[in-house]
């Protein structure tokens, strides 16, 4: 052949191995589809707006404008150990992704060793003049690389990116569920440094009732029976104050776990609630499945999933790889002779024959990986706009109840206070205030918890909401390229 015609030849092969390189076995990658409704349920008082005007999507929890509660988000999002572990999962996941970019490149060695030998005399084929012992010495290098012509380092690679980048996806879901559980826990916390307080006015309240009962009681006014009941109220409010202590130093421990710290040595000093909850907007449900973490995470999944159907496929067909071997080998003597010099060049190829429904397998679980992806996808796409749905749901019923339990605390507080006066005026027994302070009481402990609840609400919607996640558009990872 002459030296044109191999020029040619080896032009076609190069086209031919150029347009096999290109060849994909993944099926086309669609993102799943959802039906999603125009917009949530219609509620009086709520109407569609972009939540990113009243949200800070970096800090969302500064709309509640706590300054303490602001400085104990920062402390989480830099010293939580389970953040920080999510953190290190997404770490392994790009490394994960490197590592399979590493087998698009060629890999190139070096070997080397220094031996002496020693063989049998009984050795077979040994020839005459064969020495008892010898020495080998050898340097060689080693490349090799392999051609991608069917796209399995290709949905490897493929398949690891969308792997991190749904890490990187569960990293923020887990920020935003620790912010929002931080968040609600302080809400908590500031709900029983109300009941605390108010606790502790209802026993200054109820310690001078003992005392004018006491009073009456010796001026032969009141029955000894009404200085026992007061005296069995005032030791139950002061229980009641004891319990709250109590509970109060759970939640500041679990605080202190969520933002780092050893509980022995964290602290809140009391407060109380704000007066009033934050606005907060609802965007149209389709944003939805953008804005949530966990969301992403689950599509990016299903991402992957679609390009191991690819590297399973490619699996039926040849791998083809180019393979360089070089080197001297001599007896110790010198390694530098021109003679010792020693070379191997080539192509090899393998192609399964029988693997006894191996591969057949792995297809089939590929496949089965992609449906359970999507599955997946659905649920947490539906359990997100139930999420949304609930606390939407909860916050306007708790708003309903919050009225009624104000309009109770006032009728109750009018109550007690006629109840006192007609005591006072021996004109009621003293059962009748016991029975006013006791309904007073318990009303304002309902309003204080319907408050609680609120801000409760009104943090895990902000979540429901995907909260301050700042995520990248879905399979554009700039960290990952």
């Amino acid at each position: 052949m002459s030296r044109k015609g191999k020029v040619v030849r080896a032009s076609l092969l190069a086209v031919s191995l150029g347009s096999l390189a290109a060849c994909n076995l993944a099926p086309p990658y669609h993102p799943p589809s959802l039906p999603v409704p125009p917009q949530y349920k219609t509620l009086p008082g709520w109407a569609p707006a972009q939540p990113s005007d009243a949200i800070p999507r970096g800090t969302w929890w500064t709309v509640f404008n706590d300054p303490v509660l602001n400085s104990l988000e920062q402390r989480l999002v830099t010293s939580n150990p389970d953040l920080a572990a999510a953190v290190a999962r997404y770490d392994e996941a790009r490394a994960y992704a490197d590592q399979a970019k590493g087998g698009l490149l060629p890999s190139i060695g070096l070997q080397g060793n220094v031996t002496a030998n020693r063989q049998s005399g009984d050795r077979p084929l040994r020839g005459s003049g064969s020495p008892n012992t010898y020495r080998s010495d050898q340097v060689n290098a080693v490349a090799g690389y392999e051609l991608d012509l069917w796209g399995k380092l290709r949905n490897e690679l493929a398949s690891r990116r969308d792997l991190a980048q749904a890490s990187d996806a569960d990293r923020a879901s887990i920020q935003l569920s620790l912010e929002a559980q931080l968040a609600s826990t302080y809400f908590q916390l500031r709900g029983l440094d109300a009941d605390a307080h108010l606790l502790a006015q209802t026993s200054d309240a109820y310690q001078k009732s003992y005392d004018l009962t006491e009073t009456l009681y010796r001026g032969q006014i009141a029955a000894e029976m009404d200085v026992s009941r007061a005296e069995v109220q005032l030791n139950v409010a002061r229980a009641a104050q004891a319990d709250v202590a109590g509970r109060r130093d759970l939640l500041a421990h679990a605080i202190a776990v969520l933002v780092g710290e050893n509980a022995s040595d964290f602290a809140i000093e009391p407060a109380t609630l704000p007066a009033d909850i934050p606005s907060i907007p609802t965007d149209i449900p389709a944003s939805l499945l953008q804005r949530r973490p966990d969301v992403a995470s689950a599509e990016r999944a299903i991402a992957s999933a679609n390009a191991e159907i690819g590297v399973s496929r490619a699996a039926f067909y040849p791998t083809i790889s180019f393979n360089a071997l070089g080197g001297v080998q001599s007896s110790g003597t010198n390694l530098l002779k021109l003679a010792d010099i020693f070379w191997s060049l080539g192509p090899s190829i393998s192609l399964p024959i029988f693997e006894g429904g191996r591969l057949k397998a792995q297809l089939a679980g590929a496949y089965a990986r992609f449906r359970e992806t999507s599955a997946n996808y659905r649920s947490t796409a539906l359990t997100a706009f139930q999420e949304v749905e609930d606390n939407r749901a909860l916050l306007f019923q708790l708003g309903k109840e919050r009225k009624f339990s104000d309009a109770g605390v006032k009728a109750a507080q009018r109550t007690t206070d006629a109840a006192l006066g007609l005591y006072r005026e021996g004109a009621t027994s003293y059962l009748d205030v016991v029975t006013a302070q006791t309904t007073l009481l318990q009303t304002q402990q309902s309003s204080l918890d319907v408050q609680t609840r609120r801000f409760v609400a009104t943090a895990n919607l902000i979540r429901a909401l995907g909260g301050g996640w700042e995520g990248t558009e879905k399979g554009t990872s700039p960290e990952i390229k």
